[in-house]
């Protein structure tokens, strides 16, 4: 590379430097961050050899960004450094630990200038599959923050209405189920709740969704409730059923924004062209392919092959030998949200795919733990989903589980 760009970001501004082959400084500029600062940093890269043929390489501490977006746009190759990464590279510069934003653009060129192809730049995906990254992503935390809210609510009724809990101890949903939610809304407290009448529990049953079985269950909600259990002083349970109605608020609008995000983001991930490849596979439905394809992209040109990809999602085994020690162990540093879609991905085979399920059990009988198998069965299905992609083919369960050919020596014997 002749000419390298670094870009030392902030909310308002943006430190550029540019520098040749040999390390010298060729301009530098700071650039609001807005039109007029992204028009002043074309023209800095025009003066010195920035032609939409040959666009100079530009590395920046973040992948998202309106700048960034812009950059992307006009078909520039954009690197995402890693910040700690970056400050490694600093201490090549200075060992006195100064640091100011002039000199981190200048340290981020020069990253480029030395080991540009240790690192890789952003992948040119389509709009299609950046819009499914942001509504998957966006789904995702919902998803998170709905279950620090039920987290929050269930932790407040343990200190004075343990009746609600007692009855939906068995729901598989406990307190996210539509019944629980209606019920805390018109009966936030245990005196509430005791003094219920069977006809507004009733209704409050039906009017959750229930279709079958709803006079057993109102009775049974009923006799719940009308037990003896202890009780905080009046006052204060008045007090924390007001409490509780208003974290009940705030869980009713992460279930809703939940639920809103998952439709938009499968409507829009059924029309991407590689959905129908995706969710040809065991245990992947709509809304789990769309988080997997909103972190793999649809740039086939980011993982040339299969172990590529396996690392960025931290499936595949690290290993650190020094000297005489040598350790394998799962990976720390990975793409957190695709490996906890991995996770589901394999829970999910292990019912839906023979296959899937023998592997998980000869890793189980091989000494693996639960994580470790699942994590095993991630990393050969993520394997076969890159040559499913790659190839253009759907899952196919007879090839992808096919027993192992017997040995040469084996069949002679």
């Amino acid at each position: 590379m002749q000419v390298t760009c670094g870009i030392d970001w902030a909310e308002d501004h943006h430190d550029v430097a540019v520098v040749d082959s040999d390390a010298r400084l060729l301009g530098k500029l700071r650039v609001s961050d807005d039109a007029a600062g992204f028009q002043d940093l074309l023209r800095l890269l025009a003066e010195h050899g920035d032609t939409p043929d040959d666009p100079i390489p530009i590395a920046i501490e973040t992948s998202r960004g309106l700048m960034v977006a812009c950059l992307r746009a006009s078909g520039r190759q954009v690197f995402a450094i890693n910040p700690m990464a970056v400050a490694r590279y600093r201490d090549r510069h200075s060992v006195s630990r100064k640091k100011s934003d002039h000199q981190e653009a200048v340290v981020l060129a020069n990253i480029l200038r030395t080991d540009a192809e240790l690192h890789r730049p952003l992948p040119g995906d389509t709009e299609l599959v950046k819009a499914i990254t942001v509504l998957a992503r966006a789904q995702q935390d919902a998803v998170w923050d709905r279950t620090r809210a039920h987290n929050r609510l269930r932790s407040h009724l343990r200190e004075y209405y343990p009746a609600v809990l007692e009855a939906f101890v068995d729901k598989r949903e406990r307190l996210l189920a539509r019944e629980a939610r209606a019920i805390l809304a018109i009966a936030p407290t245990q005196a509430k709740a005791a003094k219920l009448a069977r006809s507004k529990l009733k209704a409050a049953v039906k009017q959750a969704g229930r279709q079958r079985r709803i006079e057993a269950e109102t009775d049974r909600l009923l006799e719940v409730f009308r037990r003896t259990w202890l009780r905080q002083p009046a006052l204060v349970e008045t007090a924390m059923g007001h409490q509780t109605l208003a974290l009940l608020a705030q869980l009713e609008a992460a279930c809703k924004a939940c639920d809103d995000l998952a439709s938009a983001t499968e409507e829009l991930f059924l029309q991407h062209p590689d959905a129908e490849i995706i969710t040809s596979f065991p245990g992947l439905a709509a809304l789990t392919g769309a988080r997997l394809l909103a972190e793999i992209g649809d740039d086939r040109t980011r993982f040339d092959t299969a172990r590529d990809l396996k690392a960025y999602a931290g499936s595949a085994p690290v290993t650190r030998e020094s000297g005489k020690s040598r350790r394998v162990s799962h990976r720390r540093i990975k793409n957190s949200r695709l490996a906890a879609t991995g996770r589901h991905w394999a829970f999910a085979a292990l019912t839906a795919s023979t296959g899937a399920h023998d592997h998980y059990n000869r890793r189980r009988e091989t000494g693996d733990r639960y994580y470790a198998a699942l994590r095993n069965l991630f990393n050969r299905m993520l394997g076969q989903l890159h040559h499913c992609l790659t190839t253009r083919q759907k899952f196919n369960e007879a090839i992808a589980f096919a027993p192992p050919k017997p040995s040469p020596l084996a069949a002679a014997a």
